[in-house]
């Protein structure tokens, strides 16, 4: 399927495209691999985005040097005055982006999913612009479900779950700095990391994850073979944490390397021998490709539950285990201790971890796009 959507339409895609998502790297990603492998069959490409406004967005576009228009567009909320401030933003968004079309001359939208991406859309379908939809999530989300409905064509990275979904699948996009290459120890040591030793990555995504950042190093500690034998790589996410976060360890008597994120993310996939992360799609889909063993703690405040779901069939295949973040530090700290001292005391299961990922890779879809 993957291979009909790359000639069929991707590769026929006019010159003038514009990504439409953001509010999270794992929204930004995707669309970032897409604009490289669109580069690489035809230079004369031009890509623009259209993300939300938050640092994450801007800072991922800034650094990838690509052009973009940050949108107002607000996600909806239940809170006092959260659906004024989502209706406000989405009239914007709608005035912002039918201009920007017309100045652009953008000639076709690829929707990435969001809560931008639904009145990005909607301007595209007012301008007469077809609109491509690549969905990440197992369980669609409410804006694409109402993207899906206007877009004309609609892709997904993963196989859907939810009714009424079953979109083609084509895997999921990974840009060149996501994907990993080279050795180990040469990822190590480019990192500032001691090239031979066992390396954790500590990861809640673009945007951090309270609950790891608070009990993986408290696991680590505890640990003592984790304490003598390995180091540690913690992208926290939040730069205002990275000085705490770095003392932490250090009185914890464990070598780690403390960033809030990291740009060239396949230097830490490399890198690692081990994962605790987050179930975004993204993160999912970089860890197997990478075929790195991870521990994920699924996101558990959304109603869909869809950060276990995007995890399942990593975990089905053997290459990941799944605990529960239980919203409760003790009861997650009980679940998660006895995962994490197996699997960095077992050398052989993360190695059968990893061999069973490398044996069902999924493939990068943008560097199919690229071959096609």
């Amino acid at each position: 399927m993957t291979e009909s959507f790359v000639r069929s339409d991707i590769s026929r895609m006019p010159h003038t495209v514009l990504f439409a998502g953001g509010g999270s790297g794992g929204h930004i990603s995707p669309g970032l691999a897409i604009a490289e492998a669109l580069r690489s069959i035809d230079a004369r490409c031009t890509c623009h985005f259209a993300p939300s406004d938050r640092e994450i967005d801007r800072a991922m576009l800034t650094r990838a040097d690509e052009s973009f228009t940050p949108m107002p567009a607000r996600p909806p909320k239940r809170s006092p005055g959260g659906l004024s401030d989502f209706i406000r933003g989405w009239r914007r968004t709608f005035r912002v982006s039918c201009e920007l079309m017309r100045e652009r001359k953008i000639d076709r939208v690829v929707a990435l999913g969001g809560f931008v991406s639904a009145p990005v859309v909607s301007a595209a379908k007012r301008e007469g612009l077809p609109v491509l939809l690549l969905n990440l999530d197992r369980v669609p989300g409410l804006a694409n479900r109402m993207v899906a409905r206007k877009a004309d064509q609609v892709f997904s990275a993963v196989q859907t779950i939810r009714h009424g979904t079953h979109w083609p699948t084509i895997g999921l996009p990974i840009r060149s700095a996501a994907a990993s290459r080279g050795t180990a120890e040469a990822a190590r040591s480019e990192l500032g990391l001691d090239p031979d030793r066992p390396t954790l990555l500590i990861t809640g995504a673009s945007q951090g994850a309270k609950t790891i950042n608070e009990l993986a190093p408290e696991l680590c500690m505890a640990n003592a073979f984790c304490r003598s034998h390995w180091q540690v790589l913690h992208l926290c996410g939040d730069d205002s944490l990275t000085d705490a976060l770095q003392h932490r360890w250090q009185q914890g008597g464990v070598r780690a390397r403390v960033v809030p994120f990291l740009h060239e993310m396949g230097l830490a996939w490399t890198a690692a021998s081990l994962c605790i992360s987050r179930a975004g799609a993204n993160s999912v889909a970089e860890a197997w490709a990478a075929a790195v063993p991870t521990i994920f703690l699924p996101y558990p405040h959304h109603r869909d539950q869809h950060q276990r779901f995007n995890a399942e069939p990593m975990v089905d295949l053997g290459g990941a285990v799944l605990v529960e973040d239980a919203a409760d530090a003790d009861r997650t700290r009980h679940a998660l201790a006895p995962v994490f001292a197996d699997l960095v005391e077992d050398a052989g299961a993360r190695n059968a971890m990893r061999e069973a990922l490398v044996q069902e890779s999924p493939g990068n879809a943008a560097a199919q796009v690229a071959n096609a």
